[in-house]
């Protein structure tokens, strides 16, 4: 009752009022800004992983580079079928698809692309989610035989549409007695997808695989075998399994191999950002022992008073901790609905911020994904609540255990 009095004290009776809403509007925002990068911290990197798993190979298997008769590296695999029947007997694997890749030059008209080949089957292309079931497509993957699918960012450079041709034109072509010539071959769009990677969308291009292997003049040989795992996060624990089963020629390249470094980074810029964001949330909980410091220099008397009428000091303490306690309670709870509801409509509001600013805020190129996900997970906002109320609790002490010791002949000698 005494606590509520208090929290209610009207300006007149020393301002505390005002400070109180001080300090819950500092919690307040605080905690949602601290949510808020907690779940966009979250959303980026599920999304930026899953676009990775879903689609690209978890594991890459290749040969190791031995020479040919002509004294070239080859990394080629001939015996491919066998590889990838023993790499889809290891337990774990989802699947095991043998790929030729290459990188040429993509052409419609006037319009030039550099593209990245992949040569692979139809019943395998159709086990790839983001190609498969992607963000958006255009066109059935059914009819991927008879064509090529394509990212919808290459689409885009070349102007194209489904059914148009498109020309690969590779420098590695026919060799005559004149020299290289390079092999140019046209081919009907048939599937557009949008995977949901900017690198991906604007690079790849899916070719079926005998169709691949006879355009980069590999009949009967691929250049790796792609393999999907049932737990990616764990990919390391099967690699041994892997290279036994394919063979003492292979070797290995993981997901985390190609984007550890990117993840890593992520994750310490996530550390010092919870770091950052921690010290606002201190700073916010500071304004609690400014309010109270003031209540208990405005209320000596009142102290003085009920100490003499029998009130401990532990009582005293109670009151004084449950004003700066309700302070903090309250700022929690508050910042963590008004940081829930910022993560959950994060699309619009980010879509409201991108139209005010004219546009540009958010460039897939630098990005990577097309937008700013938020993905709020309980361990975060449990982790922003117990935060909170820990400096919101400990602050609180230092003034209510200075009001609880205040000598009540001292508190009324001047009265």
């Amino acid at each position: 009752m005494i606590a509520w009095r208090y929290l209610r004290a009207r300006r007149a009776e020393g301002g505390v009022s005002v400070m109180t809403w001080i300090s819950l509007v500092g919690i307040t925002l605080a905690v949602a800004a601290l949510i808020i990068t907690l779940a966009v911290r979250t959303g980026f990197r599920e999304e930026f992983v899953d676009t990775i798993l879903g689609a690209n190979a978890h594991v890459t298997v290749y040969s190791q580079a031995r020479v040919d008769a002509a004294g070239n590296l080859d990394r080629t695999i001939s015996d491919y079928d066998d590889w990838a029947e023993r790499i889809r007997a290891v337990p774990g694997v989802t699947r095991a698809a043998p790929l030729v890749k290459g990188q040429v030059m993509a052409n419609n008209g006037t319009a030039n692309t550099g593209v990245e080949i992949y040569g692979i089957r139809p019943a395998d292309l159709a086990t790839i989610p983001r190609v498969a079931s992607p963000d958006a497509a255009l066109g059935r993957l059914a009819d991927f035989p008879n064509g090529i699918a394509i990212g919808s960012g290459v689409a885009r450079e070349l102007g194209v549409h489904l059914g148009d041709k498109v020309k690969i034109i590779s420098p590695n072509g026919v060799k005559t007695a004149f020299g290289t010539t390079p092999r140019v071959n046209a081919y009907e769009v048939s599937y557009i997808f949008t995977a949901g990677r900017w690198d991906i969308d604007t690079t790849r291009i899916y070719l079926p695989f005998d169709e691949a292997q006879r355009f980069f003049n590999k009949e009967g040989r691929a250049d790796e075998i792609e393999v999907m795992v049932e737990e990616p996060e764990e990919v390391g624990k099967l690699l041994a399994d892997l290279v036994a089963a394919a063979g003492p020629d292979a070797s290995t390249w993981t997901w985390k191999d190609s984007a550890g470094a990117f993840l890593r980074a992520l994750e310490m810029e996530d550390n010092v950002m919870f770091v950052i964001l921690s010290v606002l949330v201190l700073i916010a909980s500071m304004n609690i022992i400014s309010g109270l410091v003031m209540l208990v220099k405005n209320k000596g008397r009142d102290i003085g008073i009920l100490r003499t009428m029998g009130l401990t000091e532990g009582s005293v303490l109670r009151v004084f901790f449950l004003v700066g306690a309700s302070t903090g309670l309250v700022g929690t709870a508050m910042g963590v609905v008004l940081g829930v509801l910022f993560a959950i409509y994060i699309d619009p509001i980010f879509a409201l911020v991108d139209a005010l600013s004219g546009g540009g805020v958010w460039d897939p190129s630098v990005r990577g994904i097309y937008r700013l996900p938020a993905k709020v997970e309980l361990a975060d906002v449990a982790s922003a609540v117990a935060l909170s109320l820990g400096l919101s609790f400990g602050i609180t002490l230092l003034p209510a255990r200075r009001a609880a010791r205040m000598n009540p002949v001292e508190a009324l000698r001047y009265e």
